[in-house]
């Protein structure tokens, strides 16, 4: 059922009422390699770990040190691979991560990753 509203995702642009169609693969489609991609990236990676945080968040609501146009980018890379889900309200981006559907497809991923993200973070620190 969601891999159907996920692939039905539609955006309407400024005045001139122009739809695209967001474009969320389905889950026999998302490929290891592209996941592993997606959370190569420390911004992609912060993203990730602020939405593993919430249910569902709003694009404008996730902190990151780039610029609008870079975080957009983003957000289409993780969207693309797979990684998460946005839905869109009116207006607003918001955006989940697909984490049942990367769950079934590779199983324990996305834990390992998150898991290995905060021991580096707190090394870090």
């Amino acid at each position: 059922m969601r891999d159907v509203e996920a692939l039905s995702s539609i955006v309407r642009y400024g005045s001139n009422n122009r739809m695209r169609n967001l474009h969320h693969p389905r889950i026999e489609e998302i490929a290891l390699p592209d996941v592993l991609h997606a959370l190569s990236d420390p911004v992609r990676l912060q993203i990730v770990r602020a939405l593993a945080e919430r249910e569902e968040q709003s694009c404008s609501s996730v902190e990151a040190s780039v610029s609008k146009s870079t975080l957009s980018h983003h957000f289409k890379v993780l969207r693309e691979a797979g990684v998460t889900h946005t839905r869109v309200n009116g207006t607003h981006r918001l955006v989940s991560i697909r984490r049942d559907e990367l769950e079934e497809r590779f199983p324990g991923l996305l834990d390992s990753v998150l898991g290995a993200s905060r021991v580096e973070t707190a090394r870090a620190v």
